[in-house]
């Protein structure tokens, strides 16, 4: 029941503060059409580990990758040497290239474990290659990891772990190498895609942008992409989005929604939400069958055998049901109002809710995610 009535005071406070729409900047509402980050991969090696790298018939790659490494290093293995990497941890690095970003800015990467490395702390990353889906050379990555998590063994083999010590980062670990071309220097103009896609949003947005540099700046292309003449130059360019994205645009109330989470039992119900006249009982029986099995013992002169007799025992408990109405036009709070005073858990929440939908009381769309 506290539960409950906290959720209902987060979305009764949600729904408030949504029903007062406010003003957004564009820049909140939408990005630029080809201006976006690219993520980058790699493979490398974590060095000077404390023995909690990978084993070696575990992960027979990481043996591999040191005997290329030493190799390109001018050191020669025989083939009958084999190595054991215990300091030694094979990983895989990734990191997001941002747009427009130059050649000799630095990245923040993060370092992931892929063979039985027990931790990372401590270790030291060597020079990674860092490539992109073109397989093009991007980026390349180097330096000591940031490990927030902690593991601890002791000889009885007891042990404790704390976060993830096989994850770890490197600040500012990558430089840049290349750069990627985008398309906002390209053309007459620029596409602006909005986050949600609305048609009201689109057209709000095309309102306030030639409110404020003038009648035909922009035309909405569908519910997602606004077109905006913009100047050729590229320095007016830049001052010309300067301006453009922080233009306030109050966006469309969002379509009616239930959202349910079936694996966490999270219901969350948006502002827009409205029920129609309807009744909704709830209540639950419980059977439970428990078995007792007697012994029949035969009489001491007699000739029978010892049996057991099977005895189940069933009992119902149902418990007090509740019914409540709901009124034409309802909102987000009175039906949380009305869920809370029935106490109804989680799953029964989703069967209400369920119910309301087939019945056709519930204006809102039903999402099971």
């Amino acid at each position: 029941m506290k539960h409950w009535f906290l959720i209902g005071s987060l979305a009764l406070w949600l729904g408030l503060a949504a029903g007062a729409a406010r003003a957004e900047r564009i820049k909140d509402l939408a990005t630029i059409a080809g201006v976006r980050d690219n993520p980058l991969i790699g493979y490398g090696l974590v060095v000077g580990l404390n023995g909690s790298g990978d084993k070696r018939n575990a992960a027979p790659f990481t043996e591999q990758s040191l005997k290329v490494l030493l190799t390109r290093l001018g050191i020669t293995i025989p083939p009958n040497i084999q190595l054991n990497p215990k300091n030694v941890a094979a990983v895989v690095v990734h990191a997001t290239l941002p747009a427009f970003a130059k050649a000799g800015q630095k990245l923040d990467v993060t370092v992931s474990s892929i063979g039985d490395a027990k931790s990372l702390r401590g270790g030291s990353l060597l020079m990674t290659p860092l490539k992109g889906i073109d397989g093009k050379l991007y980026a390349i990555a180097q330096g000591n990891l940031v490990v927030g998590g902690l593991s601890a063994a002791g000889a009885d083999g007891s042990k404790i772990t704390v976060n993830i010590p096989s994850v770890g980062r490197v600040p500012s670990g990558a430089s840049v190498e290349r750069e990627v071309a985008n398309a906002f220097n390209d053309g007459d103009g620029l596409v602006l895609n909005l986050r949600e896609r609305d048609f009201t949003t689109a057209r709000r947005v095309v309102e306030a942008i030639d409110k404020a540099l003038g009648k035909g700046v922009a035309r909405a292309l569908d519910a997602a992409s606004v077109h905006v003449a913009a100047p050729r130059d590229p320095d007016q360019r830049v001052s010309f989005m300067s301006l453009l994205e922080n233009l306030e645009v109050t966006p469309a109330e969002a379509a009616a929604k239930v959202i349910v989470n079936s694996r966490t039992g999270t219901v969350v119900i948006n502002s827009a939400v409205r029920v129609s006249p309807a009744a909704v009982s709830h209540g639950s029986l419980t059977v439970t069958i428990s078995e007792n099995p007697a012994v029949s013992q035969p009489n001491p002169l007699g000739r029978g055998n010892t049996t057991v007799v099977p005895q189940s025992d069933v009992s119902v408990d149902k418990e007090n049901s509740h019914m409540f109405k709901f009124a034409p036009g309802v909102g987000l709070d009175d039906v949380v109002r009305a869920v809370n005073e029935v106490g109804a858990a989680p799953s029964d929440l989703v069967a209400i809710l369920e119910a309301l939908k087939r019945a056709g009381a519930l204006r809102a769309e039903l999402l099971v995610i």
